[in-house]
């Protein structure tokens, strides 16, 4: 699906420019609480995340001519990728932000187990 492919990209830029961005502070052993603190952990899956679901979504729109599922189920799949590509790092910008906004994190997990179990079952049909 194009879109996966073009959001894929999008989200790739956007992981190496918040690395960017998060690299300037990096060497600041008190930023963001100290290292091991909760938001700094959460910044810096922040901007994995970023980069892996980008990759995620350039995958499906690769592989989805050879996923085996009616066309509905197909779009179901694209758009679950697509939503937990975006919801994971607002989710992490979010439990960064307010420790009490963890329960948000159900949204892209959800999201993108969904959409990979489509993709697999896709996969595994005759």
């Amino acid at each position: 699906m194009a879109i996966n492919e073009t959001f894929g990209w999008i989200w790739v830029l956007g992981g190496m420019l918040s690395g960017l961005a998060l690299g300037l502070r990096f060497h600041e052993d008190a930023w963001l609480g100290g290292y091991a603190s909760l938001p700094r952990r959460m910044v810096r899956l922040g901007h994995i995340s970023f980069l892996g679901l980008g990759f995620t979504n350039i995958l499906f729109a690769l592989s989805a001519p050879r996923i085996h599922l009616p066309p509905g189920l197909l779009l179901l799949a694209a758009r679950a990728l697509l939503l937990g590509g975006i919801t994971m790092p607002v989710s992490c910008a979010l439990m960064a932000w307010r420790r009490g906004m963890i329960p948000v994190f159900a949204v892209p997990v959800v999201s993108l187990a969904g959409g990979a179990a489509l993709v697999v079952a896709g996969f595994l049909r005759p």
